[in-house]
């Protein structure tokens, strides 16, 4: 069967709840039609970065779908007939990715590590702490 990444944002006024029970009857609805969710995840309460129908916020969730074509077209109506659903979007893809998504992952600023000169500016100038370290090894050395 082919495999799916189905996301879908939920209104800001739900709360968490409602939105684990229309992930709940999604997930009854796809499974009523010979397919079956492998993983779900709650991305949370999210801003938006623009609005759509007057929401500014909404609640994203993720299901990784094995399903035919038909269930997935079933639940899209569903979801198109819902007024609490306020965008959905379906990939096919060849395989799920292992554990948690990339939003769900902590996002490190050090995993960046150091990107090195872009050449784009002149010599890095020393931060403040440097200058003040190289000035008392410079002493040190006189004396």
């Amino acid at each position: 069967m082919p495999l799916y990444e189905h996301v879908y944002l939920a209104r800001q006024d739900l709360s968490t709840q409602q939105v684990e029970e229309l992930t709940t009857l999604l997930s009854g609805v796809i499974t009523q039609n010979g397919g079956k969710i492998t993983k779900t995840e709650y991305w949370g309460l999210k801003s938006l970065s623009y609005r759509i129908a007057k929401n500014r916020k909404a609640h994203l969730t993720l299901l990784n779908v094995e399903a035919p074509a038909a269930a997935l077209n079933e639940v899209e109506r569903q979801e198109r007939l819902s007024e609490d659903v306020l965008r959905y979007l379906t990939i096919r893809v060849e395989a799920h990715e292992e554990g948690p998504s990339a939003m769900m992952r902590k996002s490190d600023r050090d995993d960046r590590g150091d990107r090195g000169d872009r050449g784009d500016r002149g010599p890095r100038r020393p931060r403040r702490d440097e200058a003040i370290d190289d000035a008392v090894d410079a002493i040190a050395v006189e004396e």
